[in-house]
């Protein structure tokens, strides 16, 4: 059966072209589509251009840009495919995963590490392969990239300049794609109820990374600008308490009631605060665990959660609850001591 599929463009590389202070996105939707051959393909392609920026610049507002340009037509099509810059790509899929609910639709980003209109480009591939899964009959936010299909919670961008850009972390990928066929890797459930949408977000987020040496003093400042504060840790979640002690300043921002996040500075496998004393200290605190979602899934998260609630135990609720496949539920499993 033919299908409807929307592509939405937002600039990135895929439609940068060169200036005098280097490649910037300039290409409109149509130019981006005219680059690739759809007669005897099994969709009818619409394409409609919302914004036109460099990834980098890529802002919370923006993501809610993009939610609201898919719910508005979500009636209307099979699936939907945007075209983004790589740098946020993995933040982007991420928000519209917890702002896009129980998709019966695939909603798919790419983008490619060189233009379109390069003699050389990944561009061309990674469209007609997010076309492709575009068609298919599942539901949800993914990553299409280099042949392989990612989660939308699950994509981190880990190279600058190959085109394998992206992996899925602490999960299988979804399935690889050769030309017109999709090899699935991992069985997706399709989504019970109605499609949700909600794009209310709280972007006042901070992102910490620990370093030997971090002061104490920091949280001062971000205790006045921010509702949450997202630390990445050391090991399986470990928080300095000799020398520059962080625990007291941390357990300030809770009861002051700002949400507290802890995580890894680990790609894979997640914290886990009971393992270790420099673990166990801060858990004594109201922290919000991360398991084994990745920073950029967090981010956006904790976004969305704020922008419901004020109360932090039900921020703490939301976020320590798996919404698309997001964190692995934790099960029975440790080291003899």
């Amino acid at each position: 059966m033919m299908k409807n599929i929307l592509l939405l463009a937002t600039g990135g590389t895929i439609a940068s072209v060169p200036s005098e202070e280097g490649l910037t996105p300039k290409l409109t939707a149509e130019e981006l589509t005219s680059y690739i051959t759809i007669e005897n393909q099994p969709y009818r392609l619409h394409s409609q251009i919302l914004m036109n920026i460099d990834s980098t610049n890529m802002q919370p507002e923006h993501w809610c840009d993009i939610a609201k340009a898919i719910y508005a037509h979500y009636d209307s099509y099979d699936g939907f495919v945007v075209t983004h810059g790589t740098d946020t790509m993995a933040y982007t899929a991420a928000a519209l995963s917890y702002m896009i609910q129980n998709s019966k639709k695939p909603i798919v980003l790419t983008g490619s590490q060189v233009p379109i209109g390069f003699p050389k480009t990944d561009a061309k591939k990674n469209i007609r392969d997010a076309l492709r899964f575009a068609c298919e009959d599942v539901g949800g936010v993914f990553v299409v990239f280099d042949g392989r299909v990612i989660l939308g919670t699950r994509a981190v961008k880990m190279r600058t300049k190959s085109y394998d850009a992206f992996e899925s972390i602490n999960h299988p990928y979804v399935a690889y794609i050769h030309r017109e066929t999709i090899d699935y890797q991992y069985e997706l459930q399709q989504p019970n109820g109605h499609v949700q949408f909600d794009s209310s977000l709280c972007p006042d987020v901070f992102l910490l990374k620990l370093h030997p040496g971090t002061k104490p003093e920091i949280f001062d400042y971000i205790r006045h600008l921010y509702r949450g504060v997202i630390i990445e840790s050391f090991g399986s979640g470990g928080v300095p308490f000799q020398g520059r002690n962080l625990l007291p300043k941390i357990k300030e921002l809770i009861d002051d009631g700002m949400a507290v996040v802890i995580t890894t500075q680990c790609l894979e496998e997640g914290e886990d605060l009971t393992l270790y004393e420099v673990g166990r200290k801060v858990a004594q605190n109201t922290v919000i665990l991360s398991g084994d979602m990745n920073t950029e899934a967090i981010v956006p998260k904790l976004m969305w959660a704020l922008g419901k609630t004020t109360n932090v135990l039900e921020v703490k609720k939301m976020m320590e609850t798996p919404i698309a496949n997001d964190m692995t539920e934790k099960h029975e499993e440790g080291w003899d001591a």
